[in-house]
């Protein structure tokens, strides 16, 4: 993704993100851009990343550093700006003590903007979900090989542990600890699904069974989204008992990798992509699109996926089915709902194709 825009400083791109937004975020990417016009720490911090595009976000990379000193209990003055860890006060009075914070630990902090944001969103699996549903319900097969390149610490890839419930349907083990109530507006037609196979792939998968990696993830959940940061816990308790594979490489040559692997011929092979285009190279998203044509004839393919259109600020779920699984119509991606950023709402588009 290339949305660098020339001409615009770093401070400018940071006031671009944060807009007029009033929660403690938006106020701390403003304060970051005032400091790094006035040549203060954040110039600092900072410094090597002044060509930095609004997709690299490297603000949110520098508060998600501070926000893991704050959980670790390095930055105890910044613990009552943190909805999440129980503070109340107003956030507009945070900046001078994050200030204080970027000055003391200037060295970790700069290596933190190494670190791209990992959210891992669980809400995400309502989506994928409806994804699910249509795709068994039209090639009739129940038995699911799920595949997901861009995996983070694959949480999503736990779909089936979740409960998710709406008017009339409801899907998933009625004592899951992760709970999806009316996540999913619109008729839903439920299909009963195995998955019989879960994997992912990421550049720099998430452990979710150190420390390290559950810190890592919610670091990166604004703190201020509560029920996020619930859901996340939650689901960290089903991963760290069930921990998902994820292996680490690029997605388009894992993807040919596992694409090339048999499979039964009653096994629906579904991968599965959320919001993970914008950082792909477009060479990456070229020979993921390739893989899948590739495989297309030799197996039962269907590919969901949940990502921006372009020019549009709301997320697509679409769904393709390939070959076989396709009826060999070839019809392309159908456009199955608009999705929240998170996930819920997820809006479904129709009832039928």
């Amino acid at each position: 993704m290339s949305d660098f825009d020339e001409g615009r400083t770093l401070a400018d791109r940071m006031r671009r993100h944060a807009g007029s937004a009033d929660h403690l975020y938006a106020h701390l990417i403003r304060a970051m851009a005032d400091d790094w016009e006035t040549e203060g720490p954040v110039r600092d911090v900072l410094s090597g990343w002044e060509d930095a595009s609004m997709g690299s976000v490297v603000q949110l990379r520098l508060l998600a550093g501070v926000f893991r000193l704050v959980l670790t209990g390095r930055a105890p003055e910044l613990v009552p700006y943190y909805p999440c860890l129980g503070g109340k006060a107003p956030p507009e009075l945070a900046w001078p003590d994050v200030r204080d914070v970027l000055v003391r630990h200037r060295a970790e902090l700069r290596e933190a903007l190494e670190i791209a944001p990992q959210t891992n969103e669980v809400g995400r699996s309502a989506a994928l979900l409806v994804g699910i549903f249509e795709a068994v319900r039209r090639t009739g097969l129940r038995r699911v090989r799920l595949l997901e390149p861009g995996a983070s610490a694959g949480l999503n890839l736990l779909v089936d542990r979740f409960h998710f419930a709406g008017r009339g349907w409801s899907f998933g083990p009625s004592d899951a600890v992760v709970r999806f109530d009316d996540g999913v507006v619109g008729p839903v037609k439920p299909e009963p699904f195995q998955v019989v196979e879960r994997r992912g792939c990421d550049l720099a998968p998430v452990d979710v069974t150190t420390a390290e990696g559950r810190l890592r993830l919610r670091s990166f959940v604004w703190p201020f989204h509560l029920d996020r940061h619930e859901r996340l816990s939650r689901a960290l308790e089903i991963a760290q008992r069930e921990p998902p594979r994820v292996d680490s490489g690029s997605a388009g040559e894992w993807l040919e990798a596992q694409l090339e692997q048999p499979v039964a011929a009653d096994v629906l092979t579904l991968v599965w992509q959320s919001i993970t285009r914008q950082y792909w190279p477009s060479a990456e998203s070229r020979r993921v699109a390739a893989a899948l044509r590739e495989a297309s004839n030799a197996i039962p393919l269907a590919h969901v996926s949940m990502e921006y259109p372009r020019g549009s600020g709301t997320a697509q779920l679409t769904l393709d089915l390939f070959g076989a699984a396709g009826g060999g119509q070839g019809a392309g991606p159908q456009h199955l709902a608009d999705v929240g950023d998170h996930g819920p709402p997820v809006i479904i588009a129709s009832t039928d194709p």
